[in-house]
C-alpha cells in the first residue's frame, strides 16, 4: 500500500506538470485578452488526436512534437482573428463563442475519428524498477518535456522584447496601448501561444491517457482551478497550483475513487476562495 501511494503521487506530480503547461496557456489568454476560454481543454484534446494521427500516417510519434505545436499556433491565431477579435469588447459574447467553439471541436473530432477511445503505445517502451514495479521511462520524459516547455515560456516572457510587451499589456493594458505597443499583434500571438501550449500538452499526455473527443472536459476544470487557486494573473502561482492540485489528487486517488478525488479538489478550491479570494500564491492587497 505505501508503494502504491508513492507511485500515484509521482504520477500525480507528472500529470500536474502537464496541467501546469496547459493552465499557463489558459492564464495568459485570460490575463491579456480578458477571455474566459472554455474551449481551451478541447485544444488539448485536439493535440492528443493530432498526435495519434501523426503516428497513424507516419509511424513516428516524435514528429508530433514538431508539427502539433505549430498547428496549434496557426489554429490559435486563426481563432483569435475570426472568432475572438470581432467580439473582443463583449465578455458575454466571448464566453458564448468559446463554448460554441468547444462544441465544434468536440463534434468535429467525434465525426472524423469516431467516439471510441484510442490508445497510443509507449513510444520509448523502456521501464525501470521502482518500488517493486516496472515504471515507464516515458512518464519521466513527459515530466522533463513539460518542465522544459514551462521554463522556455518564462524565459520568453522575461528575456525577449515581445515577452516584455506581453507582460506590459497584462499589467496595464491602457497605458501599454497608449505608449504605442502593437496590441493587435500581441493579442494575436498571445492566443496562438496559449493554444500551442495546450496542444503541446496534448502531445505530451497522449501516450499516458486516452485519446477521445471528450478528453478536454476532464482537463479544463483542473486548469481553471489552478488559475484561480494560483491567483488570477499570477503565472508562477498558476503553475505551482496545478502541480499541487494534481499531486494531491494523485495521493487521494490511492484511497478513493478518481471522481471523489476531484470532488475533494473542488472543495479545496471553494475553501481557498472563501479564505483567500485572490488565491493562495497571490500577494494580499493592502
Amino acid at each position: 500500500m505505501p508503494e502504491l501511494v508513492v507511485i500515484l503521487a509521482i504520477n500525480g506530480l507528472i500529470w500536474g506538470l502537464i496541467i501546469a503547461l496547459i493552465a499557463l496557456g489558459l492564464s495568459i489568454i485570460f490575463g491579456l485578452l480578458d477571455i474566459v476560454n472554455v474551449a481551451h481543454g478541447d485544444f488539448f484534446m485536439v493535440g492528443t488526436v493530432l498526435a495519434w494521427t501523426v503516428i497513424s500516417y507516419t509511424g513516428n510519434f516524435w514528429l508530433a512534437f514538431l508539427i502539433v505545436p505549430l498547428i496549434g499556433m496557426l489554429l490559435g491565431c486563426a481563432v483569435e482573428r475570426l472568432v475572438i477579435k470581432p467580439i473582443e469588447n463583449s465578455p458575454a459574447l466571448s464566453i458564448v463563442a468559446c463554448f460554441g467553439l468547444s462544441l465544434i471541436l468536440q463534434e468535429t473530432v467525434r465525426a472524423t475519428f469516431g467516439a471510441t477511445p484510442k490508445r497510443i503505445l509507449d513510444p520509448i517502451g523502456i521501464t525501470i524498477p521502482l518500488l517493486g514495479l516496472n515504471y515507464q521511462i516515458y512518464r519521466l520524459f513527459a515530466a522533463a518535456v513539460a518542465i522544459a516547455a514551462i521554463v522556455a515560456f518564462f524565459l520568453f516572457l522575461h528575456k525577449t522584447k515581445f515577452g516584455t510587451w506581453m507582460r506590459a499589456v497584462r499589467q496595464d493594458r491602457e497605458t501599454a496601448i497608449a505608449l504605442g505597443l502593437p496590441s493587435d499583434r500581441i493579442f494575436l500571438v498571445t492566443f496562438g501561444l496559449g493554444t500551442s501550449m495546450a496542444m503541446l500538452g496534448g502531445v505530451v499526455a497522449a501516450p499516458i491517457t486516452s485519446v477521445e473527443f471528450r478528453l478536454g472536459l476532464d482537463v479544463l476544470p483542473l486548469c481553471f482551478m489552478a488559475v484561480i487557486i494560483g491567483g488570477m494573473g499570477n503565472l508562477p502561482g498558476t503553475a505551482a497550483a496545478a502541480v499541487l492540485l494534481a499531486f494531491i489528487e494523485g495521493i487521494i486517488t490511492s484511497f478513493t475513487e478518481p471522481t471523489t478525488a476531484r470532488i475533494i479538489s473542488l472543495v479545496i478550491m471553494s475553501v481557498v476562495l472563501l479564505v483567500r479570494p485572490e488565491g493562495i500564491f497571490a500577494r494580499r492587497r493592502t
